[in-house]
């Protein structure tokens, strides 16, 4: 016997998503402050060097480099890109829902949210 995805199931799975989220975001910004102050953080002496006017693949790359060397202040950054990558997962977990559901008109809706986002989070790099 089959059992059938329910809307209560899906408000469990979701709910269940954002909180491993959040729980991952805090953790990984937890490790990453640790790590920061046990490198010996400085505060910079001039903000103007900080990546002002760079192209965003500039600025990915420095992140990417940062990352693979285990640097605090980047993996501080992957906790905040997780956070904000959560809400992205739940519209994606909540449209894959409502498609086993067949609830079409959410899916439509969930869709466009997605488009909305995408958008948003491809042009939205103003400099």
């Amino acid at each position: 016997m089959k059992k059938t995805f329910t809307d209560v199931d899906l408000n469990r799975s979701v709910g269940n998503l954002l909180r491993l989220g959040v729980i991952l975001s805090v953790a990984t910004s937890l490790i990453g402050f640790v790590k920061l102050f046990l490198e010996g953080f400085k505060m910079p002496e001039k903000y103007s060097s900080l990546a002002v006017g760079s192209s965003s693949e500039k600025v990915w790359g420095q992140f990417w480099n940062s990352l693979c060397k285990g640097e605090g202040s980047a993996i501080i950054q992957l906790g905040i890109l997780l956070l904000i990558i959560t809400p992205l997962m739940r519209i994606i977990f909540a449209l894959i829902g409502y498609l086993k559901e067949k609830d079409y008109v959410y899916v439509v809706i969930s869709s466009i949210v997605l488009a909305i986002m995408a958008v948003s989070f491809f042009t939205g790099y103003a400099h």
